[in-house]
């Protein structure tokens, strides 16, 4: 697995949009909080645009995305938001020279695509907060997005019950459920084997979580996982006639006949606390009794 540099102080991060429409206004926090790093800032030509609910057509975020991949000056691309519309461009985007020249993607939810993408290339990519929701984030996530980017260790403790110790150590995979769904079948599909599984997902009927989890299921993706850890499922919806289960319920559900420990209430995803994750990267997962440590 390929890792990009840490970045350092007076490094340029580009800000671009692959999916929903975003103004600049939006982003003067995200802008204060790298500058507050002694970082600069680039401002992609999406930023502002707008077709139907998209940041501009697909050309145009594929060219600003494009741009951003070939520029020497940019150290890392943060997008500036999620939704939906990122599919729509990964299969024209030239990633050809980006293992020789690697560089940052920071995102989350819809940016998903671009994680899997750049796993199935073996490049390393930052599951991390947007600027979209730097305001409503908390300090440890966007500490925790800080130590990433310069290259230090995250180390997060967080309550979880098991009746046994343990120690699993393997490289980190996953991101948005209902984009890994989507990917199925498709280059840019992850390959889990072997690895730790992350999941978290927002707004989706409980109806529909059965059904990714067991599209999942049954494209094999939990035979031969070392560990399955799930970040916030928020917001889930249900019917006027009830699923009857949870969130937590469905996945244990379709889980139970494995074997790998299952990790709740990771603090990742949507959610106000939402640290950041390498995907890619090796990570050790220490389980206590009554809390888990992730390092990475």
């Amino acid at each position: 697995m390929l890792l990009p540099k840490p970045l350092q102080p007076g490094d340029t991060v580009a800000i671009v949009a692959t999916a929903r429409k975003i103004d600049e206004e939006e982003l003067t926090a995200a802008v204060a909080l790298l500058e507050s790093w002694g970082l600069k800032v680039l401002i992609g030509n999406s930023i502002g645009l707008q077709d139907r609910q998209f940041a501009g057509t697909d050309s145009e975020r594929f060219a600003d995305f494009q741009t951003m991949l070939y520029n020497p000056t940019v150290k890392g691309i943060w997008c500036a938001r999620g939704g939906y519309g990122t599919v729509r461009i990964i299969d024209i985007l030239n990633f050809s020279d980006f293992s020789n020249h690697p560089k940052w993607i920071v995102g989350y939810s819809d940016i998903t695509v671009l994680h899997s993408h750049l796993n199935t290339l073996r490049i390393a990519s930052m599951h991390a907060t947007m600027p979209v929701n730097i305001s409503r984030n908390s300090a440890a996530s966007l500490a925790s997005l800080k130590t990433a980017l310069f290259g230090q260790k995250n180390v997060y403790d967080f309550p979880h019950e098991s009746k046994k110790l343990d120690t699993i150590t393997g490289e980190l995979v996953g991101g948005n459920l209902s984009i890994l769904y989507s990917l199925l079948g498709s280059s840019s599909s992850i390959d889990t084997r072997g690895k730790i599984l992350f999941l978290e997902d927002l707004d989706e009927y409980l109806y529909h979580v059965d059904r990714m989890m067991m599209n999942l299921k049954r494209n094999g993706y939990f035979d031969e996982i070392k560990a399955l850890l799930v970040g916030g499922m928020t917001k889930m919806k249900d019917n006027s006639i009830p699923f009857g289960k949870t969130a937590r319920e469905i996945i244990e559900d379709v889980c139970k006949n494995f074997d790998f420990p299952i990790i709740f209430d990771v603090p990742a995803g949507h959610i106000q606390d939402n640290r950041t994750l390498i995907i890619g990267k090796e990570i050790t997962i220490k389980i206590g009794y009554d809390k888990v440590q992730l390092i990475q």
